[in-house]
């Protein structure tokens, strides 16, 4: 039995997608977690088992991890509070229940940095590290899934490429980093998920197939389109502004500041990419697929 949390988010979508063609075969049940079984796909429907609730709640999990033999854990960020609430706060009644209920293996959705200088001081990566320390004092079996940013994430400005022909973010133009399809997270996740032949602790990075600058991006964007896409670099002091305008909890607002400020100063580039660190899915695959059509819908 594997379960699954956040099924219905870009990755576990992406995920559950991927179990239901994989599962069957391999003989394994599914169970997922949502508060809104609504939003489930189409295809999981009748075909996995729902608990329905928030997976931060230990009653819910109490019922999901009986008889489990693997979890796809995933803490949703929440904006309402701090980081080191939303994350080791969220994740406390989980290592609670993996212990109590025997889970076996879990896999986790966590950030690339650890052993680098800037680790102790980058808002959600640090509480999202600290997250993987409380599951590795477990004793279950362990991997976390660790990310640079994502593709994804210029989503949240496809109004603004369409409309004014510009995204932003405080990154230096010409900083190259590491940048990865959710698809791709989910491919990896999948196969620890079902060939649970490891064991122990450790980390998976997965880093995509190349570093790319914002520049870089602003000139795939441009190809893709046809259109031209240019980069605006805003001030830290912008960016905490904007997100405390909207009503989110300050120190989740600083959270994220630090984490963007850490990785301008190359929190992402501590791991080597390799054959076993690089993921499939091009830049310009994705603004094929998924850019290009987000921006002219």
């Amino acid at each position: 039995m594997i379960v699954i949390t956040a099924p219905t988010g870009n990755i576990g979508r992406a995920l559950l997608s991927r179990l239901l063609e994989y599962a069957p075969t391999a003989g394994e049940q599914l169970r997922v977690i949502a508060r809104d079984p609504a939003r489930l796909p189409d295809a999981a429907r009748g075909r996995v088992e729902v608990i329905t609730g928030s997976h931060g709640d230990a009653e819910v999990l109490d019922r999901a991890f009986d008889g489990a033999d693997a979890v796809f854990w995933l803490v949703p960020p929440d904006a309402s509070q701090p980081p080191e609430d939303g994350w080791t706060g969220f994740t406390r009644p989980a290592a609670k229940a993996f212990a109590a209920h025997g889970v076996g293996h879990v896999v986790g959705v966590s950030a690339l940095g650890r052993g680098t200088p800037v680790a102790d001081r980058a808002g959600l990566v640090t509480a999202s590290l600290a997250m993987d320390d409380l599951i590795t004092g477990t004793g279950v079996a362990y991997r976390a899934l660790t990310n640079p940013s994502f593709f994804e994430n210029l989503l949240e400005e496809a109004d603004s490429i369409r409309d004014k022909g510009v995204f932003t973010d405080v990154v230096d133009a010409d900083r190259k980093a590491p940048l990865v399809a959710v698809a791709d997270i989910a491919a990896v996740a999948v196969s620890l998920l079902l060939d649970r032949s490891w064991a122990g602790t450790g980390s998976v990075p997965i880093l995509g197939p190349q570093d790319l600058s914002p520049n870089d991006l602003a000139r795939i964007m441009t190809e893709q389109l046809g259109r031209p896409v240019r980069y605006e670099r805003q001030s830290f002091d912008e960016l905490y502004t904007g997100l405390v305008g909207y009503g989110l909890n300050e120190e989740f607002v600083q959270g994220v500041v630090d984490m963007k400020r850490a990785k301008d100063q190359g929190l992402d580039a501590g791991v080597a990419r390799t054959p076993d660190t690089a993921s499939p899915t091009s830049f310009e695959q994705w603004c094929a697929q998924t850019l290009v059509p987000a921006v002219r819908s």
